[in-house]
Formats: C-alpha cells, structure tokens, sequence
C-alpha cells in the first residue's frame, strides 16, 4: 500500500476496525509514499471477506502500513506474511507485530514483490495486491501469482486500483465476485476457481 501522499500527509497512526484488536491504534512509519486503504473501503472488503477469514492464510505484497494483513489477523486469520521494500516501513511494521504481541502469526519480509514471488512458492487462502497506482505490479504480480500457485484453488485476491483501470489485469481464470469505487479508488474483489469450476459464475 504504497503511492502518491494523500493531500496533508497521513496522521502517522492505525486504527483496527474489528475482531481481537478493534480499536486499537498503531503508529504508523513517516513515509510520504504511504497510501494506506481507508476505512470505510477496508470495512466494506472485510465484511466480504468475514466468512473465510477463519484459520486463513494471507498474504499482501506491498504491506505499507499493515492495515490489511492486520486487520486479517484481527478477525480470525490464522497467519499473515506481510511484503514490504521500503525498510523504515518493515521495520514499523515488526514493531507493530511485537505491539500486537502476534509474532508467532505474522510475518514481515524486506523486499520487492516481484522478488519475492521469484522465491520459494507458498500457499495463501487470500492475497491483497495494492501496489502504487502509477506502477504495474498488478498485472506482474498477478501473472507470477497464477503460474507459480501461489493462491489455493478456490482462494480470494483483494485489488485496489485507479478508478479507470478496466479490465483488471488479471488472469482470465480470475472471476470478479465484487466490485465498488470511493472517488478515485476500484477496489475489487476476485477468486481463483476450483480445479473442476473453471466455467462456474459466482
């Protein structure tokens, strides 16, 4: 969840909006490059995403502020890996796993998104690709996503991106299950199929 600064800069502080952690606050690294998901959009993918959320894996390529794979944790995930180039922004964001006192279920990673998903494959019940709106990551990302099987069969990936950006650029197996806009914000939410439901619309 890194991009252009909002207009005034971001408050420096986290909030959880539901499960364990409701409530709670989190700093937040002063990175001006942060474009951290608001809150109304993150309740909005979190209630989509309540019923799977129960002992899941997930994964957010470009963690930013955490938000995301914290906001998971909170409502029941069962782990988190959190992506993250920038090393000031990883390291805020361990301090914030030791905070949460969940460092035996999440896990943050120094590096590129691309090169992680150029690593050992693992397996996720759900991915989030946020990646700055003027990059290309979500095409990229989402091609290693599909070939390497990343995401388990019948798994859910998160996309946020510019309004205009149609068609996602997503494998074509990718079906779009939902989808909002907040001003200049899609977000979108898509699911990788069953091996045997390749055809089958949600």
């Amino acid at each position: 969840m890194t991009g252009p600064a909002r207009p005034g800069g971001y408050p420096g502080r986290l909030r959880i909006i539901g499960g364990r952690w409701r409530g709670r606050w989190l700093p937040v690294a002063p990175s001006p490059g942060l474009r951290p998901t608001p809150n109304r959009i993150r309740e909005t993918l979190f209630n989509w995403l309540r019923p799977w959320l129960p002992g899941a894996r997930c994964l957010d390529l470009t963690a930013g502020t955490g938000s995301l794979c914290l906001e998971a944790l909170s409502q029941g995930a069962a782990e988190v890996v959190m992506v993250e180039a920038d090393p000031e922004v990883a390291a805020c964001l361990r301090r914030n796993v030791e905070r949460l006192g969940a460092g035996e279920q999440a896990r943050v990673v120094q590096a590129q998104a691309l090169d992680y998903l150029a690593g050992p494959v693992a397996h996720f019940h759900i991915v989030f690709l946020d990646p700055p709106f003027a990059s290309d990551l979500i095409g990229r990302c989402a091609e290693r996503l599909e070939a390497g099987g990343w995401i388990q069969p019948g798994g859910w990936i998160y996309v946020e991106a510019p309004r205009t950006l149609r068609p996602l650029p997503v494998p074509q197996n990718w079906q779009l299950v939902r989808s909002k806009s907040a001003g200049q914000v899609g977000y979108h939410l898509l699911r990788r199929p069953e091996p045997d439901a390749q055809d089958r619309r949600p």
